[in-house]
């Protein structure tokens, strides 16, 4: 009965926090009782939140309590240390926070002072007695007792460790990490291997960082110097036109000032003779009458034309006119060398080339708006829907004669360029040649220079319902697949890829072709004998 409450006793005068007899006992406002070094770390630890709490019962305290000691409880801790309890309380020490507990024990557990490798558990001193007595247990590999017991053994370590039937011995743990240690050197050296051959890539994407930089500085100062060219040539241009109207302006001025002076002076001259002959009509003297008549009836011829018509005159707007219409061309030009500039800068693939279009959605990503040129049109094409759209009308219509313009073949060229990646869907009616085709193709006379495919300057499809070819270079390919009324195009002006598709429900492959360009491609259109035959880009969305 005297163990009994002794026992009780110690543990009702342990310290919560270290489980050992209380030193120093304090006890706080709610009645809890702790050794002062253990109760003033875990309060130094809760500083920064300014709220203060029982670690035992979870009170709080929002002014950080006095501590004194607890007279009392220190006495009675001292009169049963001199009863000799301190030792059985030190042979049956509890397990705390950080330790390992006894996985046997059942209640309040026992601090574990060794670990079995085979029966996975950890054991207290007196539990852990039979794996020194057991034959069977000697045979176990007891370690320094381990948390993380699970994650050092195998997941497939219980099967091993299995006693085999018909009396055989378990396997070993040294055994069987000596097989594993096999199998993690070669792993480790596949990973070794992967760690220098990706420290090299990461090498090469670094040089390839740097080279994107220096490639990208370089293109920019240079544009920079290119547009700084242009705009001085054109302020020089400027200069240069002001200059000439000015001194055109001078020079007119001047001789139609000089003109205004000579019919003055002839003006003057005749009021004075008016004035004489005014005179001499209201002498009454008729020999002084007849004697001065002959002298001032005599005048001297005009030094000017007199027909001198004031009319309205343009003078300088045919120079405006010309400058708006240099004004215009520029824009063209800038507007489309921009866009062809701006696909080449996002067609730029630093790594691995993007893959070709699949799906119709694919090559719609690259789809481009197209118009024909009307300067390019022979004289019997006709174009409507803002120039998206040509006719073969088979007789002459009225034209502007260019230097651009196809003089004997039914030929046109659209005004943009493809480069990069470009897709466009055109429909056709009657029998027609589809075309991509340099700038400076010829465009005048009949020979093969100019005509669409027969020449390397051009690559061409000619499309009917019964026999469709293509043609570059005066080379024939025939096309076996059906033809519909709606085509599709698609160029990789970089990978030199030339695809023809038929378009209907699904796109169907026709011919796909490398071609070498080393020049941005305008798309063309050839008729034949047919009135009426068209062709017309398609607005994609």
């Amino acid at each position: 009965m005297m163990s009994k409450r002794l026992t009780l006793d110690v543990e009702n005068i342990s310290c919560p926090i270290c489980l050992d007899l209380l030193k120093d006992p304090v006890t706080i406002p709610c009645g809890h009782s702790f050794c002062m070094s253990c109760i003033n770390t875990n309060w130094d630890g809760e500083e920064h939140r300014k709220v203060y709490s029982c670690p035992q019962c979870r009170k709080t305290f929002k002014a950080r309590p006095i501590l004194e000691k607890n007279i009392m409880l220190a006495e009675l801790v001292e009169e049963l240390k001199e009863t000799g309890l301190q030792g059985a309380t030190a042979d049956h020490y509890y397990a705390g926070p950080e330790d390992v507990g006894c996985d046997v024990c059942t209640g309040r557990k026992m601090k574990a002072i060794k670990s079995c490798l085979v029966c996975l558990a950890s054991y207290c001193e007196e539990d852990l007695k039979p794996h020194y007595i057991a034959p069977p247990l000697k045979k176990h590999k007891l370690v320094d007792p381990s948390k993380k017991l699970q994650d050092n053994i195998s997941s497939h370590h219980d099967e091993v460790m299995k006693m085999l039937m018909g009396g055989q011995e378990t396997v070993s743990p040294e055994a069987e990490r000596t097989e594993k240690q096999k199998d993690l050197q070669v792993s480790q050296q596949q990973i070794q291997q992967r760690i220098q051959d990706q420290e090299k890539d990461l090498k090469l994407l670094h040089q390839e960082v740097e080279a994107i930089n220096v490639s990208a500085d370089k293109a920019v100062e240079d544009s920079e110097k290119i547009f700084t060219e242009l705009i001085r040539l054109i302020q020089k241009r400027r200069s240069d036109v002001k200059q000439q109207i000015r001194s055109q302006q001078e020079t007119e001025v001047s001789r139609v000032k000089d003109l205004q002076e000579k019919l003055e002076q002839e003006i003057t001259e005749l009021k004075r003779k008016d004035a004489e002959l005014e005179q001499l009509s209201k002498t009454e003297d008729h020999n002084q009458f007849l004697l001065n008549s002959p002298s001032l009836s005599a005048l001297s011829e005009s030094t000017h034309s007199s027909s001198i018509n004031i009319h309205p005159l343009r003078y300088f707007e045919d120079v405006t006119a010309a400058v708006s219409e240099l004004r215009d061309k520029l824009q063209d030009i800038l507007r489309e060398d921009c866009r062809n500039i701006s696909v080449l800068v996002s067609d730029v693939d630093v790594l691995v080339s993007r893959p070709e279009p699949e799906t119709r959605s694919d090559f719609l990503m690259y789809a481009r708006e197209m118009t024909f040129d009307p300067n390019t049109a022979n004289k019997e094409l006709e174009l409507s829907d803002l120039n998206k759209k040509v006719t073969f009308l088979k007789r002459v219509r009225p034209y502007i004669y260019h230097v651009e313009k196809f003089t004997f073949h039914c030929q046109i060229l659209t005004k943009e360029a493809l480069i990069g990646r470009s897709y466009f869907e055109f429909e056709w009616d009657g029998t027609i040649t589809l075309a991509l085709a340099y700038k400076g193709i010829r465009r005048s006379g009949s020979s093969m220079e100019s005509l669409f495919g027969f020449n390397d300057n051009s690559w061409a499809l000619t499309l009917n319902r019964e026999s469709p070819h293509f043609y570059h270079n005066d080379e024939d390919f025939p096309i076996t697949a059906p033809v519909s009324s709606r085509l599709g195009v698609y160029l990789d002006h970089r990978a030199g890829v030339l695809c023809f598709y038929s378009i209907s429900d699904t796109m169907t492959l026709l011919h796909r072709v490398h071609i070498t360009v080393s020049q941005p491609l305008h798309v063309g259109i050839r008729f034949y004998t047919s009135r009426g035959d068209t062709a017309e880009f398609i607005t994609m969305k």
